[in-house]
């Protein structure tokens, strides 16, 4: 297996959380709930799973309207994904070059 593949970043909740706050700097959790297509409580479940190893930074603030909940990749996230995608390229190129026999 390639070093660089990352078990845990390589769950389809993770990887689709990740890749979506890759491009962005700080997105509301309901537009996060929205784009994967999941639940708040199975969000929850997978945030705090990245937050924990050190993917993902969680900011809640209150203002008038209510509590709100922001999420952002964090360095070590951001580059966890690098490695992980960079990864599975070279699985797939593997996989279109395979070897031939000698």
């Amino acid at each position: 297996m390639d070093p660089d593949f990352d078990e845990f970043l390589h769950v389809p909740a993770r990887l689709s959380i990740v890749a979506l706050l890759a491009p962005a700097d700080w997105v509301e959790f309901g537009f996060v709930r929205d784009a994967v297509g999941t639940s708040d409580s199975a969000l929850s479940k997978q945030v705090a799973a990245l937050a924990e190893a050190g993917y993902v930074e969680v900011r809640k603030t209150r203002n008038p309207t209510g509590r709100h909940t922001h999420l952002r990749l964090t360095p070590r996230g951001r580059q966890a994904l690098q490695r992980h995608a960079s990864a599975l390229e070279r699985i797939v190129a593997a996989a279109r070059h395979p070897l031939q026999p000698e």
